[in-house]
């Protein structure tokens, strides 16, 4: 046996020798990992069952009972049947089996227990972004009306120019006519028109601003509910509620947009204008007039169109965007929002699939135990316990080859009767002749002794 031999049989002795101290232990910790398993598996299947009472109850710890034993039940085969695998092909094929048992306890238990470590957060998560995105759309919704309310100006502007275009007609630096006559009239009722416009706009100012701090104060509620103490399925009733309003004071801001109004009065300025009579005396003067407020329609198409393309460029702005809260189980915020809470993930899945790692150390630990037994002779990898039964085994066959009755009694089995000794054959009577004259003799008995115990004390020839 060469040194190499010698140490790979004592590296395999002492590896059996830990793998015996271990083996002792680790179904328990398989049963330990496995019931808490199917814990964080009942709180977390809990919360997607509907109703309550006792039938929720029995539902819950069904599922996690039959899940913390098919856990145990996996892991106890992979344990025993892998290491075993001598052969790629055998091994790949349990590698198969396994990575397949694997995505099944993650599909049917570790999700639950991610949502039982982390399903309050998750859902707490799922308030915070949906505050984040009704704040976005009110502030949208605010940026569009203020921005509605900025038109005001040029309205006013455009009020302004043909106030004081009117203001210079009757003074007569218009038509060279001064007085009120047509053109002062065509004047004015554009300004007028223009001025209530402005009043219109005007009066939306106080609605946008109350819509705006009313919207302000839901979302500082919606936040405080993200955060406050308590159950998250009491404060998610609550939550859903605020989000309602707060939605139909996102759709008032909306509404409160006025351009799409000046748009439309805008398109409306030009094209509805009353012309009226000409009041000049003479043809000439008509004449004037008619030069006049064809200066003043170009005028005012031109104010019009000016008011048009900043209605449009109001309108064209981007719609805030559609907001709505959807209440959300906590198994399904954990997946929903699984990039947030990946400690909690891997918690969840390492406690399932943890004993894939003993599996492989298992399984090398074998692989280095057979290698070191490689090449030994069978009497250098006998085991204490191998060799005192192998010992027995030789006691008893030599025990059998020098008493054969002995062998014999150990081969009947037990209960059975007891062979009766055969019976000794009576030796016959030499019964002499009542005729005959011839005495017997009286020494033929003892002849034979002597010569027996001469035998008897002699000592047997060694065999050459």
């Amino acid at each position: 046996m060469t040194d190499h031999t010698d140490r790979g049989a004592r590296m395999a002795r002492e590896l059996e020798g830990h793998l015996g101290w271990l083996d002792s232990f680790t179904g328990a910790a398989l049963g330990v990992l496995s019931v808490a398993s199917g814990i964080y598996t009942y709180l977390g299947v809990s919360s997607l069952l509907d109703g309550d009472g006792a039938m929720k109850a029995f539902a819950a710890i069904a599922y996690s009972v039959a899940v913390s034993t098919a856990i145990f039940v996996f892991w106890s085969y992979m344990m025993r049947l892998f290491p075993a695998m001598r052969t790629a092909k055998s091994r790949m094929g349990l590698l198969g089996a396994m990575g397949l048992g694997s995505l099944a306890i993650i599909a049917m238990s570790s999700w639950l227990n991610a949502a039982a470590l982390a399903g309050a957060a998750a859902v707490e998560q799922h308030l915070a972004e949906t505050v984040q995105d009704y704040q976005v759309s009110l502030e949208r919704a605010n940026e569009i009306a203020i921005s509605a309310q900025g038109l005001e100006r040029d309205v006013a502007r455009a009020r302004q120019s043909f106030e004081d275009l009117s203001e210079q007609e009757a003074a007569g630096t218009l038509s060279g006519l001064a007085g009120r006559g047509a053109v002062f009239r065509v004047l004015r009722q554009k300004s007028a028109e223009l001025q209530g416009l402005e009043e219109q706009i005007s009066s939306q100012g106080p609605l946008v601003t109350s819509a705006f701090v009313e919207g302000n104060a839901i979302l500082s509620r919606m936040r405080a509910l993200t955060v406050e103490p308590g159950p998250v399925e009491a404060r998610s009733v609550e939550f859903s509620e605020q989000a309602v309003q707060l939605a139909g004071i996102i759709t008032r801001l909306r509404q409160l947009s006025v351009a799409p109004l000046v748009e439309r009065a805008a398109q409306d300025l030009a094209a509805s204008v009353v012309l009226p009579e000409l009041d000049g005396r003479t043809e000439s003067n008509r004449s004037d007039q008619s030069a006049t407020i064809t200066s003043v329609l170009g005028v005012l198409g031109q104010r019009a169109e000016t008011l048009q393309r900043a209605a449009a460029e109001v309108v064209a702005m981007p719609p805030p965007p559609e907001s709505s809260y959807t209440p959300i189980s906590a198994a399904d915020a954990v997946i929903l929002y699984a990039r947030n809470f990946i400690p909690s993930w891997a918690g969840a899945i390492a406690i399932d699939l943890l004993p894939a790692v003993l599996v492989l150390i298992v399984a090398i630990t074998q692989g280095l135990i057979r290698e070191g037994r490689e090449g030994a002779p069978i009497e250098d990898t006998m085991t204490i316990a191998e060799l005192r039964a192998a010992l027995h085994a030789a006691r008893d066959v030599d025990r059998a080859f020098l008493d054969p009755t002995a062998a014999a009694r150990a081969s009947v089995p037990s209960g059975a009767p007891p062979a009766s000794p055969p019976s000794a054959t009576p030796r016959a009577e030499v019964v002499p002749d009542a005729g005959s004259d011839t005495a017997p003799d009286t020494n033929q008995g003892t002849a034979p002794d002597t010569a027996s115990n001469t035998r008897a004390d002699t000592p047997p020839e060694r065999n050459a």
